[in-house]
């Protein structure tokens, strides 16, 4: 009844959703000062591709523990896609949340095999895994997670055949450790994030 934090009668406590923000140079400044987690971006970027909103899951007095950076571009196989890079610290949910899945994590039978793709975190190759969930439509999307330092880090790409995007390794780079603007292009905001 005394508890500051956020409640959810299924859940239990809970890091609120932040609507998205505008993609623009000030949402995004924003977003990186709160951040208690990386803020991923493909660096640099796919051919095509823009930069089209960014989303943060915590409250001012955790900070932001989850984060969201959302892409539109070419699908290889032809096409609009859309991508959305996620970091959060584990129990969260944001990533499982955006890709539709049940829980807050990529779920019991994660990680029980190979990888499937992998990403370069911060100089470092990190892999990835499919996350399947039996209430998602498997054409819906293409969801992969992994660990990066102790936090997961996902890639939601729609359809799900813009996953090929990921045969070769995407270089990620957390827009915490620029030290000045890396002159993101950004697009009309995204549908794929919640809005206000």
């Amino acid at each position: 009844m005394w508890s500051s934090a956020w409640r959810c009668g299924l859940h239990g406590d809970i890091d609120p959703l932040r609507p998205a923000r505008r993609p623009s140079p000030e949402a995004l400044a924003g977003l990186v000062k709160s951040a208690r987690v990386p803020v991923w971006v493909p660096w640099p970027l796919p051919y095509g591709w823009l930069v089209t909103g960014f989303a943060g899951a915590g409250d001012e007095r955790t900070g932001v523990r989850g984060t969201a950076v959302a892409l539109s571009g070419p699908n290889p196989i032809g096409g609009p896609a859309d991508l959305i890079v996620i970091a959060e610290e584990p129990g969260v949910g944001l990533g499982a949340g955006l890709a539709g899945l049940s829980g807050p994590d990529p779920g019991a039978e994660f990680a029980s095999g190979p990888s499937h793709a992998s990403v370069r975190a911060s100089g470092h190759d990190a892999p990835l895994w499919l996350v399947e969930d039996p209430g998602v439509p498997a054409d819906s999307c293409a969801v992969f997670a992994g660990e990066v330092a102790g936090g997961w880090v996902w890639l939601v790409l729609w359809p799900d055949s813009a996953g090929l995007m990921l045969v070769e390794s995407l270089a990620l780079l957390d827009l915490r450790d620029t030290a000045g603007p890396l002159g993101l292009p950004f697009g009309a905001q995204t549908t794929r994030l919640p809005a206000a």
